[in-house]
């Protein structure tokens, strides 16, 4: 009897602390070094999750941080306009809460059970006595989805009746570089993120993947789809691709623990 011997697996990546860097305004900020056997130059990223420095292995850390250094400049520029107008969320002090394109009013309740709700035009945060931080802001991301959910549910039916058929599913999700796709089997995602933007780019999102349901691409027939269901769907895309960071680091401020770069 013969076996065959398994091949060795391959180390993990080493573990590597941040990088620090100083920025011209003295700040110093956290930069995330990933090696990539894919890249063969040095590749700076600024995301809603923070920044990110992608090298080839064996890349040394002397010329990583210098590389990083380098573009210091350029780095406090892409800080500025993904978290400049961006505010962390304050358990009990916020004041407004980003929600469909606004700065919604934002007030505090003592009570007995944790929830996050509309009342009007503010949005209601009642919170028990000793309250986890976590939980709080997973309440605000319940909060976000119920809401989110809520205008597909209006948007939704204006459209089926154009389609050869409706999606099997829509889950919403925070993602990270898309705002929505279609999968081959009719599986519907959107972006959480987009219930903090204009209703109207919110829309767009949607009526662009239910689009996919007959053109599976992004060709002039594609569009022309997209076209006839929403004719205002260049300004909303626009406005994604030029605000889409800033919106997408808002919602991580409110759901997430702090940690983020803000400017």
């Amino acid at each position: 009897m013969f076996f065959r011997a398994r091949p060795p697996r391959s180390a993990p990546p080493p573990v590597r602390e941040p990088l620090r860097v100083v920025l011209p305004d003295g700040r110093v900020v956290e930069v995330k070094r990933v090696d990539n056997r894919r890249v063969r130059g040095l590749r700076l990223t600024v995301t809603e999750r923070g920044i990110r420095l992608t090298v080839p292995p064996r890349t040394s850390d002397r010329r990583a941080r210098a590389f990083v250094q380098e573009h210091a400049a350029w780095l406090a520029g892409q800080l500025a306009h993904t978290f400049g107008t961006v505010q962390p969320l304050e358990i009990g002090a916020s004041a407004t809460l980003p929600l469909r394109g606004v700065d919604a009013p934002l007030q505090w309740r003592d009570g007995r059970f944790l929830r996050v709700e509309l009342d009007g035009d503010a949005v209601v945060a009642t919170l028990p006595p000793a309250i986890a931080e976590a939980a709080v802001r997973k309440a605000f991301s319940n909060f976000y989805l119920g809401q989110a959910r809520a205008d597909v549910g209006r948007w939704m039916p204006r459209y089926l009746p154009t389609l050869p058929r409706p999606p099997k599913a829509v889950t919403i999700r925070p993602l990270t570089s898309l705002w929505g796709s279609l999968a081959p089997d009719d599986r519907m995602r959107l972006d959480l993120a987009l219930v903090l933007a204009p209703p109207a780019a919110f829309e767009y999102v949607l009526v662009h993947e239910l689009c996919h349901l007959i053109q599976a691409n992004h060709s002039a027939a594609f569009w022309d789809e997209v076209e006839q269901r929403y004719p205002e769907w260049e300004p909303q895309r626009e406005l994604l691709r030029s605000r889409g960071r800033p919106i997408k680091a808002a919602l991580r401020a409110v759901c997430e623990m702090p940690g983020i770069p803000h400017h």
